[in-house]
Formats: C-alpha cells, structure tokens, sequence
C-alpha cells in the first residue's frame, strides 16, 4: 500500500507546523522547506482546516498554525481524513465493484482487517511522538540549513533534481486526487471529529 501526496503532505504539514508551535507560517515557507508544490499544499492545507487539524488566517499577514495539541493528533486519524482512496482492491466499493467472485470470495475481508491493522497500528503514535525525544529540535536544524541554502544568493534560481521530481509528482497527484494556536496542554483525550456542515476555510497565503 502507498500512500497518496495529498496524505503525505498532510502528515509533513503536521510535522512543520509542530516544529515551529503557536506561529503562524505560510504556505510558501512550507512548500520551499520541502521543496514540493504551493498549489497542491493549498489543497491539502483545506482538507486539514476542515477536519480542524490546522486553522487558516487569511491576509498578507497571515498563515497558518496547529488547531489541536500535538499530542491529540493521531496518525492514522489524519491519514484517514487526507487519503483520497483507501479502497485497496475493487470490491471494496459495492457501487463500481465487477469482480465475478465477490460473494464467494474471502480476500476482501482479509484486506479489510489488514487495512484496520495499518491505521490502528498508525493511531497508536501522535505528531508529539514525531517530535518528541529531540526530533523536534532535529527537525528545526533541518529547516534552518534549507532555509539557509534557500536564501543563499548564489544558489541557481532552478530547482535541483529532487525539487523537480516532488513538483512533478505533485502534479500528477493533483489531477488525481479529490478537492478538498497557541500553548498546548498535554491531554490524552482523543482528538475531536470536524462537525459536519462547517463553513469552507479561508484560503491560506
């Protein structure tokens, strides 16, 4: 199984935005650190604003910032809510299923529970897990020496090979997939659901 980049990204979202709590960041300071696709973070960044994982604050100032305690974000919750498709095989959705085997056949529940496995397995570890245990100040290191290498005059204004390859990827992703702050106290409670019907977000810098 593979994960889509709107999922992937969403989960480097997450991450960024722990490394740097209770600050508003753009989306352009995200798509340089990773060298991925502006376009496709907005979108991404939406599906996230509406499963109130980030909170979006329009305006040349403004950006966006975790909504929830790092500690109530879990993985296979958000991987869930940002994965366009996890129908693994085809008779997982009845409507489009033409498998002449399906009643008679046991695989689809063994994908079933496999899958389960997977984001059950996911959801026992939190963003705090990522950046506990000095990842979070690994990570901070990280972005400051792209930051550096990206604010460099002399650095060539064309992307390098794995910039280009993450931009073309993000493309191909886009065509793909679906549309779409402040101190944190520890808490152990799991993280809320979006309430349905809930207004679009604003669109982020």
């Amino acid at each position: 199984m593979q994960l889509s980049l709107h999922a992937d990204y969403a989960l480097r979202i997450l991450i960024y935005l722990g490394t740097h709590p209770g600050r508003l960041v753009t989306t352009q300071e995200i798509s340089s650190a990773y060298g991925v696709s502006k376009h496709h973070l907005v979108r991404v960044i939406h599906t996230l604003a509406g499963h109130k994982y980030v909170a979006i604050q329009p305006g040349r100032s403004g950006g966006v910032v975790l909504s929830r305690d790092p500690h109530l974000i879990r993985l296979g919750d958000v991987v869930r809510a940002a994965e366009p498709n996890l129908r693994l095989v085809e008779c997982f959705d009845a409507k489009t299923n033409t498998c002449p085997i399906t009643s008679v056949c046991s695989l689809k529940g063994m994908l079933k529970e496999a899958l389960t496995s997977f984001l059950d397995t996911l959801n026992q570890y939190t963003v705090a897990d990522v950046l506990d245990r000095g990842g979070q100040r690994k990570l901070a290191g990280v972005f400051v020496n792209i930051a550096s290498v990206n604010a460099d005059p002399r650095r060539p204004s064309t992307s390098g090979p794995v910039h280009k390859e993450s931009t073309r990827r993000s493309k191909a992703a886009s065509k793909r997939d679906s549309p779409a702050p402040s101190p944190w106290k520890r808490s152990s409670s799991p993280a809320a659901k979006a309430t349905p019907g809930e207004g679009r977000p604003p669109r982020p810098e």
